[in-house]
C-alpha cells in the first residue's frame, strides 16, 4: 500500500493529474497556470516522476521553437474512479470532519 501512497497522494501529485484529466493535453505554462502555486522546479520534477511511472505521457514536438505537451496516460486515467470516490466522500464527510475539529479545539485544554 506504501508504494501507492508515494505514487498517487505525494503533495502535487493529484493536482497534477486532476488538471491533465479536466483540460486534457496542456503545455507546460498552461499546465502551470491551472494548476496553481506551484513552482516551475517542482512542476518539473513531479512530471517528470509521473512520466516515469506511466501516469503522464510527454510529447516533444520539434519545431522552432520546440513544443511540450503533457498528457494523462491511460493508467494515469484509471485513477479517475479513485478521485472520484475520493471526492464523493469528501462531500459526505468533510462536514463531520469540521464539526470533529471545532469540537475538539473547543475542548483542548
Amino acid at each position: 500500500m506504501t508504494p501507492v501512497l508515494d505514487i498517487v497522494f505525494s503533495r502535487w501529485t493529484t493536482p497534477i493529474l486532476w488538471t491533465l484529466h479536466h483540460f486534457g493535453r496542456q503545455r507546460f505554462v498552461q499546465l502551470n497556470r491551472n494548476i496553481g502555486p506551484i513552482t516551475a522546479k517542482v512542476l518539473t520534477q513531479r512530471l517528470r516522476q509521473l512520466e516515469r511511472d506511466g501516469l503522464v505521457t510527454r510529447t516533444y514536438h520539434p519545431e522552432v521553437p520546440p513544443r511540450v505537451e503533457y498528457e494523462i496516460s491511460e493508467l494515469g486515467r484509471s485513477l479517475a474512479p479513485l478521485f472520484a470516490a475520493l471526492t464523493d466522500w469528501s462531500h459526505h464527510h468533510l462536514p463531520e470532519v469540521e464539526r470533529a475539529r471545532t469540537a475538539f479545539d473547543t475542548t483542548a485544554p
